[in-house]
């Protein structure tokens, strides 16, 4: 089966084109020229779970004048977050299944965001994947107008990225969070692998449990069982080692980094500190995971040789 991601965008908008955006999100249009994927005989299937209650740039308007906000032309009047999840996960769900899926992650956003401030929330159907459009008015907290703050740079956009899967993950548990740059641009460590050495971690369990009740009564349905288990978690294991690779040579590349950044600044250095503790951390995370997966214990070993001899006895 292909890997299901949970997936969040965000784009933002300033003037005319806020207008734009509703004709496509609301489906003001007779046509669709520039996206060929609308099919407008299932637009009727399309659902609101926040309905607008006037034009996009009114309501924004009328919000920000409210909040006593400045602009300028070039202020971020808008921004739309799009929702959705690789088309395989999609296949088979019913549209309550589909509509909860996007109000798991409407509450997400409204989390994050004051529910007040978002205009509308329209999921698609009639396109080849479902999607929402989630437009809010980019207002903080304290009542200034500041998409920068809200949706920020790169760091915040992954840290976006990161709760967004971790809010999901509690109700879809086979969503996986696509792999991103760490704050100093060397790759982290994705949640998903820490989610394979678990699953791996449960099949161990599972093998030695039957070794431990393995006995001459009921030893060949034990060895079918060893078979099925053996044939998803040693190469599973092989996998993820594999994959763990990557990050072994990172960190080894980060820690002499750091060795030179010392020698330079000084052990003690404000910066040599940070970067000490930040390697600390991810060396701890890749010990973790190495403990998780490295070492297949030898009853299990022994087990894949009686499993590999038994299976020609019986052809």
């Amino acid at each position: 089966m292909k890997a299901q991601y949970a997936i969040l965008r965000f784009a933002k908008y300033k003037g005319p084109e806020i207008g734009h955006i509703e004709s496509h999100n609301e489906r003001t249009k007779e046509k669709y020229a520039s996206n060929p994927d609308v099919d407008t005989s299932r637009s009727r299937l399309n659902f609101h779970l926040v309905t607008p209650q006037r034009k996009y740039r009114a309501e924004a308007e009328k919000q920000i004048a409210e909040a006593g906000c400045r602009t300028r032309s070039d202020s971020v009047r808008v921004v739309e977050a799009l929702v959705t999840a690789s088309p395989e996960f999609f296949k088979g769900k019913k549209k309550i299944e589909v509509k909860a899926y996007f109000q798991e992650a409407l509450d997400f956003i409204r989390k994050h965001q004051d529910p007040k401030t978002i205009i509308s929330a329209v999921v698609h159907m009639d396109e080849k994947t479902p999607h929402m459009h989630l437009c809010f008015i980019p207002l903080t907290e304290d009542g200034r107008l500041s998409a920068k703050e809200i949706v920020g740079n790169k760091k915040k956009l992954t840290q976006w990225q990161d709760r967004f899967w971790e809010h999901m993950v509690k109700k879809y548990p086979d969503l996986e969070r696509g792999e991103s740059a760490s704050e100093t641009g060397r790759d982290h460590i994705p949640p998903r692998l820490f989610k394979e050495a678990v699953h791996l971690n449960r099949m161990k369990e599972q093998i030695m449990a039957i070794l431990n009740d393995t006995n001459p009564f009921n030893k060949k349905a034990k060895l079918d069982e060893l078979e099925a288990l053996l044939g998803k978690y040693v190469p599973g294991a092989e996998a993820l080692r594999t994959k763990l690779k990557k990050y072994d040579a990172a960190y080894k590349a980060l820690t002499a980094e750091n060795a030179a950044l010392e020698k330079q600044l000084g052990a003690s250095s404000k910066e040599s500190v940070r970067k000490k503790l930040e390697i600390n951390e991810k060396l701890l995370e890749l010990d973790e995971l190495h403990r998780m997966v490295d070492g297949i214990p030898p009853e299990i070993l022994q087990a894949a040789k009686q499993v590999a001899a038994h299976k020609p006895q019986e052809r």
